[in-house]
């Protein structure tokens, strides 16, 4: 905590809005009602509905708005002296005018949002805060602050970091997107050369079948049960699961064997059709009803190259294409449609081993540099903090 900076009453700078909104403008939704506060994002977001059986607050632009039950996590944020209308939030936030002339409230808002702030909450309540932080006791808190000059130099410094940090994320979320772009295109790039003039079907040993939703409970000793997240992306994610305590048959087939390339029959028009290869974990495992399991004859095709093949942009099309349903935001396929899809049967099973060789380097290469990325995320994410710490440290 900054020795040279002098301790104020938070009480000096805020004074709290004590105002209602009225019915009648909540009723016709002529004032909307904040939903939630971000935590990561420090902004507002609002219901789409005016319905209310709480006590509400009003809140003007440029207010300081707190969520008393959140505050230590975040949830703080500015309602922007731009906006034309007042809105509304229930008594559990609370709307703060800031004495512009002592304080600047983008210090506040930043300083409210930082672990300093955390530790300092700490220090005037030890046992924490139990149920909300209302404005008597916020009020009450003395913080160190500087001049207003100084807070204004340290804000604009505050956001050139961020702007920077955002700027690295931007440019790290744009690396994996072309990465993925290119991986894309490598495989249109290699099935565009071969013919697809046989159905799927000659290369399955059995029909598609679907799985079983399991009414899941998610105790600790049930049995894993998929999501449709984790063939989200064509690459399997062995945490999306639920657990299900229901009695599942030994000789049921939805239970899984590591290698069972599993296709989702019903999703979103972009995300259904997608495919991955369960890897054995966890185990045991059942799939559930929105997807289907492909058993493929290893006889007669390479299930890594299925699994690629079925990534390909002609694949991907003829789902599109053969997707139904009336919701325009869900989409199904249907077994008949899984199994007539264009398959090139003419390749052989060594022809089929070199492309998968050559697909798998590539997708070595990009899943490495999703990781580097990962890691990079990582580091981005704890700088903000430390550039926060220190700022409200008068090391900045």
């Amino acid at each position: 905590m900054s020795a040279k900076w002098p301790k104020v009453k938070l009480g000096e700078v805020l004074t709290e809005r004590r105002e209602e909104p009225s019915p009648d403008a909540l009723a016709s939704g002529r004032i909307r009602i904040v939903e939630k506060i971000g935590f990561n994002t420090g902004r507002i977001q609002l219901r789409s509905d005016g319905k209310t059986k709480t006590g509400m607050i009003l809140i003007k632009p440029g207010d300081l708005v707190l969520s008393g039950i959140n505050v230590a996590k975040g949830a703080v944020a500015i309602y922007d002296k731009n906006n034309a209308e007042p809105i509304a939030a229930t008594v559990h936030y609370g709307a703060y005018i800031p004495n512009s002339e002592r304080v600047s409230i983008n210090f506040l808002w930043w300083m409210f949002r930082s672990n300093f702030f955390q530790e300092l909450l700490l220090e005037y309540f030890p046992g924490g805060i139990k149920t909300e932080l209302k404005a008597k006791r916020l009020l009450s808190i003395s913080a160190p602050l500087p001049l207003l000059p100084e807070q204004q130099r340290i804000v604009a410094r505050i956001e050139e970091l961020a702007g920077q940090i955002n700027e690295a994320r931007h440019l790290r979320k744009r690396t994996i997107e072309e990465a993925e772009f290119y991986f894309r295109s490598a495989i249109s790039d290699i099935f565009a050369r071969l013919p697809a003039k046989a159905p799927l079907s000659v290369v399955l040993s059995d029909k598609p079948r679907n799985g079983w939703s399991a009414k899941c409970d998610n105790s600790e000793s049930g049995v894993p049960v998929l999501t449709l997240s984790a063939v989200t992306g064509f690459q399997y994610n062995h945490t999306a699961f639920k657990r299900t305590s229901e009695f599942i048959y030994p000789t049921a087939h939805y239970w899984l064997n590591p290698g069972d390339l599993l296709i989702t029959r019903s999703n979103t028009p972009e995300l259904v059709g997608h495919v991955a290869i369960y890897d054995g974990n966890p185990t045991p495992c059942i799939y559930p009803d929105l997807m289907m399991k492909l058993n493929i004859n290893k006889q007669s095709a390479n299930p890594r190259f299925v699994w690629f093949w079925l990534q390909s942009g002609p694949v991907r099309e003829y789902i599109r294409d053969h997707a139904k349903g009336t919701s325009p935001t869900m989409k199904k396929i249907s077994q008949g449609v899984v199994m007539a899809i264009p398959f090139p049967d003419e390749i052989s099973l060594s022809e089929q081993r070199c492309i998968v060789a050559e697909l798998d380097t590539l997708q070595a290469t990009v899943n490495k540099l999703k990781r580097l990325q990962t890691d990079t995320a990582s580091e981005l994410d704890a700088l903000l903090p430390s550039i926060l710490d220190k700022a409200f440290k008068g090391e900045l």
